[in-house]
């Protein structure tokens, strides 16, 4: 029995660029997809489709039980949608910003100002929420988009990079009410590049890359496919990288270490445990190279997707590259 959220070899191109090559998905109700990818993967293109905002060239899709093709307008009735960008009036205040999305969905206008007021407060707007949207910030706009999003409460949500441009305390606020709906029953596909976010709140996560599903699994599963721990350090200063490199290379016993020279970090696959750290640290001193931090760790999601993509996931948001580069 396909999930809330089901898709089959979803194909869309534009021009000479083939944004999805072939994405499947599976989603249980009651839990969140992470969906990962570089940009221009083409996650904001599967996103759109399953919200009836693009058609594909080939395969289906299937959104609350309702089919995508068949039934777009039965889907959009089922679903909740927060998309990259903010998609609020800027001439309506905040509170009316909401108010008139409850009565699109036929709340009765006592409703529609209860929820807006319920809204405006968890998303901390009670204050701004008689100003004009465009007297807002960018993060107050997103905020307001996202309370917009979940006036009412659809069984299936649909938010693409939802917590761009928020800074900490929002995105815990977010992260919160993420949580609520899906204790409730919802079904959520969270598109992110904030790997820690998938960490937290995703029960899967499928990596896509060139328009195709490379990886799926939990957050261990796909960990345990990078394999091992892994020996951090910091040096002291900048000239000391390159000594640090040559001893580290020798513990990773082939396995490349990465650089970040601006945190003057370098991390190396290992195995060995806290034995091995305790000589890495006395290869370290007798070479002279001072460290500021060392530590061992497990593999993070950041490492799973260098190992899938070679790329770093970058924080900040673009439309959907594919797309952009057929315009």
């Amino acid at each position: 029995m396909p999930g809330a959220i089901y898709a089959e070899g979803l194909v869309k191109t534009f021009g000479d660029v083939r944004a999805l090559d072939g994405v499947d998905l599976d989603v249980p109700e009651g839990t969140v997809l992470g969906l990962l990818g570089p940009n221009g993967a083409g996650k904001t293109t599967t996103v759109k489709v399953l919200t009836t905002l693009l058609r594909p060239d080939q395969g289906r899709a299937v959104v609350a039980g309702i089919d995508v093709l068949k039934h777009p307008n039965e889907v959009r009735r089922s679903i909740g949608l927060s998309g990259q960008f903010a998609a609020v009036d800027e001439y309506l205040t905040g509170r009316e910003n909401l108010e008139m999305v409850g009565r699109l969905y036929q709340l009765s206008a006592r409703d529609a100002k209860n929820r807006a007021g319920e809204l405006l407060e968890r998303f901390n707007l009670a204050e701004a929420a008689d100003r004009t949207a465009k007297t807002y910030s960018g993060g107050m706009r997103r905020r307001l988009d996202l309370a917009a999003a979940l006036v009412v409460s659809p069984p299936v949500m649909f938010m693409d990079e939802p917590t761009t441009g928020l800074d900490p305390r929002n995105r815990q606020a977010l992260w919160d009410v993420i949580q609520e709906l899906v204790a409730g029953g919802t079904t959520l596909l969270l598109t992110t590049q904030y790997l820690e976010e998938a960490d937290h709140l995703a029960h899967d996560i499928c990596v896509v890359d060139h328009g195709k599903v490379i990886a799926r699994g939990t957050s261990d599963e796909l960990k345990a496919r990078t394999g091992g721990e892994r020996v951090e350090v910091v040096v002291h200063q900048r000239e000391q990288i390159s000594p640090a490199r040559e001893i580290l290379s020798g513990f990773g016993r082939g396995a490349e270490v990465a650089v970040d020279e601006h945190t003057r970090k370098l991390t190396v696959p290992v195995t060995g445990g806290a034995k091995l750290l305790a000589e890495v640290i006395r290869d370290l001193d007798a070479r002279g190279v001072e460290i500021d931090d060392v530590g061992l760790r497990r593999p993070t999601l950041d490492d799973v997707f260098i190992s899938l993509t070679g790329r770093h996931a970058e924080n900040g948001s673009t439309n959907d590259d594919n797309e952009e580069a057929a315009k």
